[in-house]
């Protein structure tokens, strides 16, 4: 079985490859696919496997940017994993991804993260359960009862506004300190603001994306940087509860809107889950923001059975929201006693996932004497609200 990168003349086997793993394609959305893939191919973020000429498997990196700690940095989003149903059970799924983490190192990405649609194969390469795209079900009438904001001017957003709607994100995830949350780049968001049938507003500080949905309405996402742009926004949703009778809502876990609404009670909340990789240690730690507040040290053991330059004893300093990783070596009478993670346990301890779960679940080991710096400095709610 080859590795290699594609080309756009192994999009008709891709295509074919994706109906075979997932189901008939609308006619409408091929043409789609293939602009939404096209710069992947360029950049070497699209591979597949090969069995002589046949194409048995494929994976693709979106570049992405995610902020944790309010803090942006470049990450792989492994989407279109697919094996050939005569392919599956062979290995090469693994084959595929094992390919694809080496890529993402080598393009510089020091984090991963994917929708699974099973999880032990993810698993068993390092990744691990991490965060969740929250949807939310909402009366429609709920939202009637929002006042709108004061003096915010809204106006409709078009394919020309992508640029603004990015530094718009980057601007409001960083003061959220928010984690988890991605950014499309400029291509994709022209894409998606030149949608016929979504509804596009911009404010100063804040935007909303949504559409009708049979009878009900559907919102990818409303952010906004101030209580009035986010009632104003919300509030605008609500204008269609004459008609619609719920709203079904991507939110972050602590979404203002929650505390907007005038009734709260019992609340109807599905949760599609991702996973995350640390790929490169030494970057992971260097890019992520932590709590300021945070100024300490501990020492952990890393296995990494894929990555041998994330394995071993590493002393973890954390000062002024930032973060270093130093490697102590294999082994060091300093970490005899120094708690064990394997990378999964990592990749979770790095998203937020406190260190008492990671006990409880059995992803962590030794000695505690430094849980509590670990959980203030990796404190997070991952979350996003796209999905890939």
């Amino acid at each position: 079985m080859d590795i290699r990168d594609l080309t756009a003349d192994d999009l008709d086997a891709v295509l074919d490859l994706r109906k075979r793993a997932f189901g008939p394609i609308p006619a409408g959305h091929v043409e789609t696919f293939r602009k939404l893939v096209h710069p992947t191919l360029a950049a070497g973020r699209y591979l597949g496997a090969f069995d002589g000429g046949r194409m048995a498997a494929a994976a693709r990196l979106r570049p992405f940017t995610q902020w944790w700690h309010g803090r942006p940095q470049p990450m792989s989003g492994v989407a279109g994993v697919t094996v050939s149903p005569e392919d599956r059970g062979r290995g090469v799924g693994s084959l595929i991804m094992r390919a694809v983490i080496e890529r993402a190192a080598a393009l510089g990405d020091a984090v991963s993260a994917l929708y699974p649609a099973t999880t032990p194969i993810y698993r068993s390469l390092g990744y691990e359960h991490a965060g969740a795209q929250n949807l939310m079900t909402l009366p429609a009438e709920a939202l009637r009862t929002i006042p709108p904001g004061k003096d915010v001017k809204l106006r409709r957003m078009g394919p020309d506004d992508a640029a603004e709607v990015i530094a718009l994100l980057h601007r409001l995830h960083g003061a959220a300190r928010a984690s988890g949350p991605i950014t499309y780049g400029e291509d994709i968001w022209r894409l998606w603001l030149s949608e016929e049938d979504d509804f596009l507003y911009l404010a100063d500080d804040g935007f909303a994306v949504y559409r009708w949905d049979g009878q009900d309405i559907e919102v990818d996402g409303v952010v906004a940087g101030s209580a009035d742009t986010a009632r104003a926004l919300w509030s605008l949703v609500g204008t269609s509860s004459s008609v619609a009778k719920q709203v079904k809502a991507v939110v972050a876990p602590d979404d203002p809107v929650l505390w907007l609404l005038r009734e709260r009670s019992k609340e109807k909340t599905e949760q599609v889950r991702w996973m995350f990789r640390v790929i490169d240690l030494v970057e992971a730690v260097a890019r992520r923001g932590y709590p300021a507040a945070v100024g300490a040290a501990a020492v952990v053991r890393v296995d990494d059975p894929l990555r041998a330059g994330n394995a071993g004893l590493w002393r973890l300093e954390f000062a002024d929201g930032s973060g270093a990783a130093t490697w102590l070596g294999q082994a060091d009478a300093a970490g005899e006693d120094a708690p064990v993670l394997s990378v999964n346990a990592f990749s979770a301890l790095y998203a937020g996932i406190p260190t008492a779960t990671l006990r409880r679940g059995g992803l962590m080991t030794g000695d505690e004497r430094h849980d509590e710096v670990l959980d203030a400095a990796f404190a997070a709610r991952p979350y996003m609200l796209d999905y890939f």
